[in-house]
């Protein structure tokens, strides 16, 4: 049986970042995915020659100019500016909320019109919310809740808002500006020929093994490395012995439509509670596409149960008290390191794993 320096569990950015790194210094690697293809949930497939984002839109966006040159370093970035937009109930609206925003809700001009009309809602709710909806009323006021968080955020969580905790939305950005760009980071893109340019040189010198499940035979693939970076689920290396933690997962539904251009941009929040699907992806707009036919996925959120890919952790208090158990006993792990989304239990950017990923390999080399 071959020894390598590291086993890595999953084919994610983190894996990924830490299986480049170690190559570069001559080390050797062995890469188990339990899926037919690496790149975790930046996976691309190609249909009709758009690069579809199998696992839901993955828009690269960061401050961090030593993320920025390492993923620089390895794919050419595009110019791709994220500016979704809001239908609710055919009313289409800019996101984030700003100028554009107020201007077609109320039919105003100046930030001076919409911070007194917004100031006056937020009166609605006195003292310390108590729930998600008085939380996000006191950020952004009625109208902007009833028509573009209430009914997503439903469909998100499964449950109503009044039900849900106020700590879920500790901010909702606001800008009195008329400048549709989602995120205020530095540096934003995708990669051009799609992500998986980016990961597939991630894991050139790694040896990959797709359609393995690690913890089938946890004890052979653990004495295979000197070191074992784990990216699945914390709960499950320990066999749920402490409970499982629960998950929010989404479902795709993706149409090849016999037109070049189906909504006008990537990315439509859909913000009625009618509305089955929380928004509709056309992946064409993230390379400028020109292709003769478009290619949409339709995401619906749905509760998370076993043999589902587990996306958003549910942050609420049993669930962190929970991770922090899972937390302690792998700190008493001797060579295996858990990190990314499901390691932690954390909701990661893409940024943010390579940015923890820099940091580990860095902390290993001490």
């Amino acid at each position: 049986m071959k020894k390598y320096d590291y086993v890595l569990v999953g084919a994610g950015l983190y894996s990924g970042v830490i299986a480049y790194l170690a190559s570069q210094a001559g080390k050797s690697c062995l890469v188990l995915e339990r899926r037919d293809h690496t790149g975790g949930n930046i996976y691309c497939e190609e249909i009709e020659g758009i690069h579809v984002h199998k696992y839901g839109a993955h828009i690269f966006h960061t401050s961090n100019k030593e993320v920025w040159q390492f993923v620089n370093s390895l794919a050419e970035f595009n110019r791709y500016t994220n500016s979704p937009i809001a239908n609710y109930k055919g009313e289409i609206y800019n996101m984030p909320f700003n100028m554009n925003t107020f201007s077609k809700m109320w039919g105003i001009r100046t930030p001076e019109e919409a911070k007194t009309i917004i100031e006056e809602q937020r009166k609605a709710v006195l003292g310390e919310p108590k729930n998600l909806e008085e939380q996000a009323i006191k950020l952004v006021g009625k109208d902007i809740y009833e028509k573009l968080v209430k009914g997503y955020t439903e469909k998100q969580w499964g449950r109503d808002c009044s039900e849900l905790p106020s700590f879920i939305i500790k901010r909702l950005p606001v800008r009195f500006t008329y400048d549709n760009n989602y995120f205020n980071d530095l540096y934003q893109g995708i990669p051009i020929g799609g992500y998986n340019v980016l990961t597939e040189r991630l894991f050139e010198k790694a040896d990959v093994q797709t359609g393995v499940d690690f913890l089938e035979d946890k004890e052979k693939y653990l004495a295979m490395g000197e070191t074992v970076i784990y990216t699945g689920a914390i709960d499950a290396f320990y066999d749920y012995a402490l409970g499982k933690l629960e998950y929010r997962t989404v479902r795709f539904e993706t149409e090849v439509l016999d037109t070049d251009n189906y909504q006008g941009v990537a990315v439509v929040n859909y913000t009625d509670r009618e509305t089955p699907y929380t928004r509709v992806i056309e992946h064409k707009h993230f390379e400028f596409g020109t292709q003769k036919k478009t290619v949409i996925s339709r995401e619906y959120s749905t509760d998370w149960k076993e043999g589902m890919e587990p996306y958003y952790p549910v942050n609420d208090a049993r669930n962190q008290e929970l991770y922090q158990k899972y937390a302690a006993l792998a700190e008493k792990e001797e060579k295996v390191i858990f990190g990314g989304r499901l390691g932690e239990y954390k909701y990661y950017d893409m940024d943010k794993v390579i940015e923890a990923a820099l940091n580990q390999w860095e902390k290993m080399q001490r």
